[in-house]
């Protein structure tokens, strides 16, 4: 029998995971890279319960996350520009849902997925990873595409897994929609905590940067996110601020591993204390891009293919959701093939990729739009009424793409 292949287009976390989630008898598994897989990105990244539950518990990879060096996060602190702490949320998620929120270092956790797709001790063959092969065109309904060389790669199932910036979702739309630009532009920054401690006490009297937590500060629209990496060894920030405030052009910063200039970042943050901004000076690198979104797609498949991530659904980083949202497609990806060991007629792919849209559309977007909402000034008009507890609960308190998908109405799109 032949086997039934599937080729991946992106080797990112939604690439490796819908790997993962993939494989199993008789079929074979291509994820096709553009890069090198060499470029440090020095950011973090969080799981939130929803999906280190589906990561530790359906796919079996705890010893994979210890090895990522994973955080368990206790909680968020919110702090004014004196290094007062003026607000404290503990985080009991393994209490109330079973899950921690995880964080790591961006890089060890790929590293980690990316070995347990090629490991052979897991069940299917080992997937094949090709770098250097940029995807330039793709045909839905031959199940094709086009590497930058002119070679062209077939597959049974492809997934566009390419990012905000998708080569091939216009050709499953039949139209190219832009990300949306969304006022606000991100630097980040990763400093060695002990660099920290040498360099800036009086930044680590105030916030201990080897703790388990998410801290916050605010001052004039500009907002830090800080948390630790490695166990503590790294502290890793993400300044977001809004456009009309940048001292640099945000729409030249669309790419995640833009630069960023350091004298205008701090003449950005000027309101903020001196003891918060010499910390910039720390990084070995300082990155800025703009973060764009998309709205709702109408559709995220046709013939063959699939769109998943951020090429189906971008969204602001503000709940930390993206990675988890990429990690529940992968999982549905899982669940509805599961069982499946050969090539589907189109028709049937077809009727399989619409139950996987069915069980994420409606959830993936609502989502998205809190994200958006999220990075709104406070008294900013609303229109996603939950209030953080209750987005919280809808958030983890998802059991995966089948169940969910058994408790809600379909969706007309």
């Amino acid at each position: 029998m032949p086997p039934f292949r599937i080729v991946i287009v992106g080797g990112g976390i939604a690439g490796f995971t819908a790997a993962i989630a993939l494989r199993g008898p008789n079929r074979q598994i291509t994820v096709l890279e553009q890069s090198r897989l060499n470029k440090e990105i020095g950011a973090l990244i969080s799981l939130q319960p929803n999906a280190s539950r589906i990561v530790e518990t359906t796919w079996g990879l705890k010893k994979e996350l210890k090895a990522a060096q994973e955080i368990v996060d206790e909680g968020f602190r919110v702090y004014n520009t004196d290094g007062v702490l003026v607000n404290s949320v503990p985080l009991k998620t393994k209490t109330e849902f079973g899950a921690d929120r995880l964080c790591f270092h961006r890089r060890d956790l790929h590293d980690q997925f990316k070995k347990a797709a090629t490991s052979p001790d897991r069940e299917g063959e080992p997937v094949t990873v090709r770098v250097a092969s940029r995807v330039v065109d793709c045909s839905p309904l031959d199940g094709t595409v086009t590497l930058e060389g002119g070679e062209v790669v077939t597959g049974d199932l492809i997934i566009a897994a390419d990012g905000i910036h998708s080569v091939i979702r216009k050709h499953v739309l039949q139209e190219e929609p832009s990300p949306l630009p969304t006022g606000h532009s991100a630097y980040r920054l990763m400093i060695p905590s002990e660099t920290l401690e040498n360099e800036v006490p009086e930044f680590c009297s105030k916030i201990n940067p080897r703790e388990p937590f998410t801290s916050m500060m605010v001052a004039q629209n500009c907002r830090l996110i800080m948390g630790p990496g490695r166990q503590g060894e790294v502290y890793g920030i993400t300044a977001l601020v809004p456009d009309e405030q940048m001292n640099e052009d945000p729409g030249a910063k669309q790419s995640w591993v833009s630069e960023g200039d350091l004298n205008k970042m701090l003449q950005t943050f000027s309101e903020f204390p001196t003891w918060v901004t010499n910390v910039f000076k720390h990084s070995a690198d300082l990155g800025l891009w703009q973060l764009r979104d998309l709205d709702p797609l109408k559709k995220w498949h046709r013939g063959r293919v699939i769109t998943i991530g951020d090429a189906a659904h971008a969204m602001l980083p503000t709940q930390g959701q993206g990675a988890s949202q990429a990690i529940e497609d992968a999982e549905a990806l899982g669940a509805f093939f599961e069982g499946i060991s050969e090539a589907p007629s189109v028709e049937a792919l077809s009727e399989i990729l619409e139950n996987i849209f069915q069980a994420r559309y409606a959830r993936v977007s609502l989502i998205q739009a809190y994200s958006r909402e999220a990075a709104k000034p406070a008294a900013a008009k609303k229109t996603v009424t939950l209030r953080p507890d209750e987005f919280m609960k809808f958030n983890c308190m998802y059991r995966g793409a089948k169940a969910w998908s058994n408790e809600q109405i379909p969706v007309s799109a």
